[in-house]
């Protein structure tokens, strides 16, 4: 176990995850329960983001509470993240949201991107980069640096099943990178298939091959 992986085993995550996992969930159930979980896990992701003190009127008298100290932007790999950044927009309505389209290799692995777009301030931000699988780690490695190259220096990474190759390949590569997960898995298969894992996540997604 990584120092900087955190497994979270909330009850109702795990309950998702199971049905998520289950090969007769058809495509509809697939996204809406991605939807779900993201919002669920987006709790313990967001639990130590900085905060600052602000005035509020309540109905009789003024007092002092609390409000997110920074902006937030999420960069959803593409395609599959966008499933999961829909359930954590619903917690975080005023986060913005970046766009990093990878897609692996079927030959060498590696990852190839074909399409980025981020906030122009984004360097100002707190990040969350989103991935339901972390297979190899290739892919999120890349993503990590690209989103460094901004000049970002808050930055956590959050997918629903990891395998140990790629949290190796990630905490090795960015030590400095909390990675955030709900079930770490037992390997890759030779394709590159995290097992027990829960297939390909973009085609149970939107019903491709």
């Amino acid at each position: 176990m990584h120092k900087n992986l955190q497994i979270l085993d909330h009850p109702l995550i795990q309950q998702k995850l199971f049905y998520l996992r289950s090969k007769y969930s058809n495509n509809l159930s697939f996204r809406n329960m991605l939807d779900e979980v993201g919002a669920l896990m987006v709790y313990e992701v967001t639990r130590d983001l900085p905060v600052r003190e602000r005035e509020v009127e309540t109905p009789l008298e003024t007092t002092t509470g609390y409000v997110l100290a920074r902006k937030v932007t999420l960069v959803p790999i593409l395609r599959a993240g966008i499933a999961m950044c829909d359930g954590i927009l619903k917690l975080i309505p005023h986060a913005r949201v970046g766009h990093l389209g990878l897609y692996r290799d079927k030959e060498t692995l590696m990852p190839v991107e074909y399409y980025r777009k981020f906030p122009s301030d984004i360097v100002e931000s707190e990040v969350i980069i989103i991935d339901p699988m972390l297979a190899t780690g290739g892919s999120a490695s890349a993503a990590v640096t690209y989103v460094k190259n901004m000049g970002v220096k808050n930055i956590r990474f959050v997918c629903l099943v990891a395998a140990p190759e790629g949290v190796e390949l990630l905490t090795t590569e960015h030590p400095d990178i909390p990675i955030y997960t709900a079930a770490l898995d037992r390997q890759l298969n030779d394709q590159g298939y995290i097992l027990p894992g829960l297939g390909d996540a973009g085609d149970r997604i939107y019903g491709t091959e």
